[in-house]
């Protein structure tokens, strides 16, 4: 990896962000319905108006294939540097479609749990 192509002591969180979304050939819209927010909620995070909560910045990090440490920091590996990019469009396409199914079962499973502890608070007060 290139040292120098990604200035991590001048990028921000949304730099990082947008960069990462960027090479996925992801929009802000086709992110933002991947992970569950507004658009103008992924515009505010990659122009450093707002940050995620943590359950949305760990969803993010693993949509765009990066460490939360480096997202967050810059510190650690992050992307590759362009040069060192894979050029097989079709296994990009299939990274993203299992992350994609990664983020639906983690959401599902917070569905899961959310109605099961409605299901025990309506057993408990039968």
């Amino acid at each position: 990896m290139t040292e120098t192509w990604f200035d991590d002591d001048a990028a921000t969180f949304g730099d990082r962000m947008a960069t990462a979304r960027e090479r996925l050939g992801l929009s802000q819209a086709q992110l933002a319905q991947r992970i569950g927010v507004k658009a103008q909620t992924i515009a505010a995070w990659e122009q450093d108006r707002a940050e995620p909560r943590a359950n949305r910045l760990q969803m993010l990090a693993g949509m765009l294939n990066v460490p939360m440490v480096w997202l967050m920091t810059g510190a650690g590996d992050g992307l590759a540097a362009p040069d060192d990019e894979p050029r097989d469009t079709a296994l990009l396409a299939l990274l993203a479609e299992l992350r994609e199914a990664r983020l639906a079962q983690a959401r599902a499973s917070e569905r899961m749990a959310r109605l099961e502890k409605r299901l025990q608070a309506l057993v408990n007060r039968a």
